[in-house]
């Protein structure tokens, strides 16, 4: 798509001014803004920015969950020639100080008080960042600090501007190019600082486009934008493609109703990590086991049904009468009503990504009529690599190369990738744009993986974390961390995990519970505790979680590559992983080997054979108070299976 954002914006608020571009939710009721106030709010916002001093190639933050004034700040910007950069809406102060002092950032556009207090806390480290603008003013009456307005003000003085200057946003936004920088996006930084991923408008907008093509997507379509602007697969979902389709974006009224919204809105096209699919199925599986024996009942029978059946008709395949006819009842009773309690009953398709999605929990949504499909893809291939075609979709790939792709492997088995959607480069980082670029065009995607005889892209782990175990039993057998590590996840009882065992004799885990589900299984069981920490450390959760690592060990003993990976010894975190303690990153994968370091003393207890371990950690509240977590440490043996053999 040889186009633009804002060219983008104009044409459909020319097209069709009054069709609904975005709604947010308000004190309870849906406000709507068509494209033709979007394109006078997004006019307003350019001419307001540009009266403060913001110029072409100048980098821009914007701060906070999906609204659209936001959406239009980000607009606007790209319309003057600058360049928006989001951020993270839920990273703590010192997260934000590399980014905006690497993009010599001078503006910051943020959401409401407490993104505000954040960039006031980090000034004195950030001496360009001039204007700090607000969207919602709540709290800020009396804060007088300097560079500090409303976005309404900015707003105001700008639709003058505009009165005044009928041609300048036109003439503005025409010198904007395709291949011009529309956005950056700062990487995680699980190692080091994050790097800052510049892509144009072709190269968002070409992925949006061919994504939209692949499924068929038009204006029609409705969407909840409720994951993180920041991160680029919700940017993708809900910004590029919005402006290439014209769809309608829906923002929840915060993050405490995206159930209800999400039921509300009844989305078509939806996207969410595994983390959001497993959490939405713990959910149901909970509130089936309070409900009455009746229920229960008939929820399993139909469940088995749809186990059996249910793929099946959703891949097009033939089904005997009976069961079809079976399985429409079970549409009546039980999926039908499921979809709708889970906000998915209008989905007509639904990705994930990020990480591997358990096969039980991916067979469950397609079993119960919902069109789930993988894709494959980064920050810095704008999300589409690959992608499942409709009666195509595995849990154990993520689909074939998308229009545009190309994909082979290097000799260490990396995936490396050549396409449109590429980066342009790592801002002011050329050593590592070199290293991940070839002169070639290739993207070196650091993934290890294959593909398999359907023409399926399988992904390993990361090529850096495939290792060796060293001595034992299993001496020179291959380690894949994340794969150990997703395969654990697959359990509604558990919630992360950190696999070790390359240059180790065996394999050792540390892992969370969830909580919800645990405590859940506790209650029916009439096992009282008190808190996270002390239901983590009873026997029975001990006995319990063992159940399911002795499962994957007995999966992996059938795995002639991975048998070796089995695992021989466990333990429960004495607390939940986290980010604002630098546990995970912003998009919530393990930090493997900082946890490593931090938590050394559990590592080495689980490799020295001990039984228990006593552990004392200092942990941050989300008011910025810190506090210390002490507990002492079980530490559990796992069975391990010897590995069965192929057939020859």
């Amino acid at each position: 798509m040889r186009t633009t954002f804002p060219r983008l914006l104009m044409q459909h608020a020319t097209q069709r001014p009054g069709a609904p571009a975005m709604r947010i939710k308000e004190f309870g009721i849906w406000q709507t803004t068509s494209w033709g106030d979007m394109a006078q709010l997004v006019k307003a916002i350019a001419g307001g920015l540009h009266q403060l001093g913001l110029r072409r190639g100048e980098h821009l933050v914007v701060i906070g969950s999906n609204r659209p004034r936001l959406y239009a700040t980000m607009l606007a910007a790209q319309s003057l020639g600058a360049i928006p950069v989001p951020l993270y809406q839920d990273a703590v102060g010192s997260e934000c100080v590399f980014p905006i002092n690497n993009a010599d950032v001078r503006f910051a556009v943020v959401e409401d008080q407490e993104q505000v207090d954040k960039m006031l806390e980090i000034r004195e480290q950030c001496p360009q960042l001039q204007h700090i603008l607000f969207d919602e003013p709540r709290g800020l009456r009396n804060y007088d600090e300097p560079g500090l307005a409303g976005l309404q003000e900015v707003l105001a003085a700008g639709a003058v501007f505009a009165q005044e200057h009928p041609d300048f946003f036109t003439d503005e936004m025409e010198q904007a190019q395709p291949d011009d920088v529309a956005a950056m996006f700062f990487t995680s930084g699980t190692t080091g600082n994050p790097k800052g991923v510049v892509h144009t408008h072709h190269s968002l907008l070409d992925r949006a486009s061919v994504g939209a093509k692949f499924d068929k997507l038009t204006e029609n379509e409705e969407v909840l934008a409720y994951l993180p602007p920041a991160w680029i697969g919700q940017n993708i979902f809900s910004y590029a493609q919005w402006l290439a389709c014209g769809y309608v974006v829906n923002c929840p009224e915060s993050s405490s109703t995206v159930m209800i919204d999400l039921k509300e809105i009844g989305p078509t096209y939806y996207f969410a990590p595994p983390r959001v699919f497993e959490g939405l199925l713990t959910s149901v599986m909970i509130r089936m086991e309070d409900a009455g024996s009746v229920k229960r009942k008939l929820f399993h029978h139909f469940m088995d049904l749809a186990r059996r059946v249910g793929p099946d008709l959703m891949d097009g395949k033939p089904v005997g009468a009976l069961d079809r006819l079976m399985y429409r009842l079970g549409d009546l009773t039980v999926y039908g009503p499921l979809r709708n309690t889970l906000g998915l009953s209008r989905v007509r398709v639904a990705y994930t990504a990020g990480e591997a999605i358990g096969p039980d929990l991916f067979s469950f949504y397609r079993s119960i009529g919902i069109n789930l499909k993988q894709l494959y893809g980064s920050t810095e291939t704008a999300v589409f690599v690959c992608l499942q075609p409709d009666h195509e979709a595995r849990a154990d790939t993520v689909g074939v190369p998308c229009e545009g792709v190309e994909i082979k492997l290097a000799d260490n088995g990396e995936i490396l990738v050549k396409s449109p959607g590429l980066l342009k480069e790592y801002y002011k980082n050329p050593k590592a744009t070199a290293e991940v670029l070839t002169e070639g065009g290739w993207y070196h995607t650091s993934d290890a993986g294959f593909i398999d005889a359907s023409g399926h892209l399988k992904i390993i782990d990361r090529v850096k974390d495939v290792g060796r175990i060293k001595g034992g039993a299993n001496d020179g057998a291959m380690f894949a961390p994340k794969y150990v590590e997703n395969k654990l996840k697959f359990f509604s009882h558990i919630k992360e995990v950190v696999a070790y065992g390359d240059g180790r004799d065996r394999v050792c885990v540390m892992l969370n519970i969830d909580f919800d589900a645990v405590g859940n299984w506790a209650e029916r069981r009439n096992l009282p505790y008190a808190g996270y920490t002390d239901l983590a450390q009873k026997p029975e959760v001990y006995q319990l979680i063992k159940e399911c690592v002795e499962k994957v060990n007995a999966d992996l003993s059938r795995d002639e590559l991975l048998a070796g990976s089995q695992i021989s010894r466990f333990l429960i975190l004495h607390k939940e992983l986290d980010a604002d303690d630098g546990e995970l990153t912003r998009t919530n994968k393990v930090r493997r080997g900082f946890i490593g370091d931090k938590y050394s003393a559990l590592v080495e207890a689980l490799y020295g054979g001990k039984t228990e371990q006593y552990i004392e950690t200092v942990v941050k509240f989300e008011d910025g108070r810190t506090g210390k977590v002490s507990a002492t440490l079980r530490l559990s043996d796992a069975q391990t299976y010897t590995p069965v053999k192929s057939a020859a």
